[in-house]
């Protein structure tokens, strides 16, 4: 049933076309007319004002021929550097690059595999429940265009989103993140003449950053420090410095536990220098921490996960429900109330030049996209999310 020669074509294309974060309007728009093409309703939204982009999200919507309830299917449609210029590379079944940027099957291999899965369905004129396409921008750096995305526009309640590696995986559970952004303030002084007269800032991060727990904490939970920033010069005593990090955890309480654990590491450091340096103005720390997201967790027993396994077994393939240690937009999705699955299509090493991606692998996912919306167009009543 899937054109594997069409697929391969489409993802060609697709890639051809450069949609760095912040640069997706080409891209969009070259989908926004193969969709009005195919039958659809084809709409961009004012996003990309709001988050710096020359596009906004792109939301495409098929009518059904059922009386199934919309079903949600999403990807995006931004890349990471370097991903200007790619000239994708064909051999023994595989697509690489040519070495100098990414492939951009992130997330360029999931709309392909959408726009071959929308166009066996309306060829074949194939039973379907209306279907809802989110194409959301800024999804690379901070899932910033789903954050601006209008959910009120959504009927579907449920559905899949096309962002992950494993074919015959289903990621269920992905962690909650808290970003925190940690300045700390000490006292400047010429570092060869009055050394003492001074509170290096750059040390007292590196005391408290010492004692703290970095990598993977233990299954739930891994924590890391992203940036340090700071200084004057060599010969100036350090006044400030800026921390950046991040943790993460599938569990509530140890992500809490684990946040709570690094201020109070960076508190400590200052109260150590008030102590070791009464004489002199006081150092000082601020600390931001902001929830970037939160977690994903969908029952082994949801229908959503039902109806892929359904789906799968039809196929007469194994579908696998995964953790992911990462976020995709499906994090936002879940915090609106829909639940949202997150399926393979087959890339590998994304976001280095290694990149590369099986056309069977794509093959595999249009197949299964189509049986899952094949069942899902039998049952009237369908899987539900949390929304009301």
């Amino acid at each position: 049933m899937v054109n594997a020669d069409r697929l391969a074509a489409t993802f060609k294309e697709l890639v051809a076309v450069d949609s760095v974060s912040r640069s997706e309007g080409a891209f969009a728009d070259l989908l926004q007319k193969r969709f009005t093409a195919l039958g659809a309703e084809a709409t961009i939204d004012r996003a990309g004002s709001k988050v710096g982009s020359d596009s906004g999200n792109l939301m495409v919507r098929l009518k059904g021929r059922s009386s199934a309830p919309a079903l949600l299917l999403t990807a995006h449609l931004d890349t990471v550097e370097p991903g200007r210029g790619i000239v994708p590379a064909w051999n023994n079944g595989r697509f690489t690059s040519e070495g100098e940027t990414i492939l951009g099957a992130d997330d360029k291999s999931a709309i392909a595999i959408l726009i071959e899965t929308v166009t066996i369905l309306q060829e074949q004129n194939l039973t379907h429940g209306p279907l809802e396409l989110v194409f959301t921008i800024c999804e690379e750096i901070g899932l910033l265009g789903i954050r601006h995305f209008d959910f009120d526009q959504l009927k579907a309640s449920f559905g899949f989103a096309l962002d992950a590696t494993d074919p015959d995986g289903l990621i269920t559970q992905a962690p909650a993140v808290n970003h925190f952004t940690i300045s700390v303030h000490g006292r400047e002084a010429h570092a060869g003449a009055a050394p003492e007269k001074g509170i290096n800032a750059i040390v007292l991060a590196c005391n408290a950053i010492a004692g703290l727990p970095i990598g993977r904490i233990d299954q739930d939970t891994t924590c890391n420090i992203g940036r340090i920033e700071g200084g004057l010069a060599d010969n100036i005593v350090a006044p400030a410095v800026t921390v950046t990090g991040e943790v993460r955890s599938h569990d509530e309480q140890k992500l809490e536990a684990l946040t709570a654990q690094i201020a109070a590491a960076f508190e400590q450091a200052i109260e150590d220098a008030k102590q070791l340096h009464p004489e002199l103005d006081p150092a000082r720390v601020d600390l931001r921490i902001e929830r970037s997201f939160s977690r994903t967790a969908i029952a082994e027993d949801n229908p959503v996960v039902a109806l892929a396994r359904r789906a799968a077994a039809n196929l007469k393939r194994t579908l696998r429900t995964k953790r992911s240690g990462g976020a995709s937009d499906a994090n936002i999705f879940f915090e609106h109330g829909i639940m949202v699955g997150v399926l393979g299509t087959g890339m590998r090493e994304v976001h280095t030049t290694r990149e590369h991606i099986d056309l069977e692998d794509m093959v595999k996912s249009t197949e299964l996209l189509l049986e899952i919306i094949r069942l899902h167009s039998a049952e009237s009543a369908g899987p539900v999310g949390l929304r009301s």
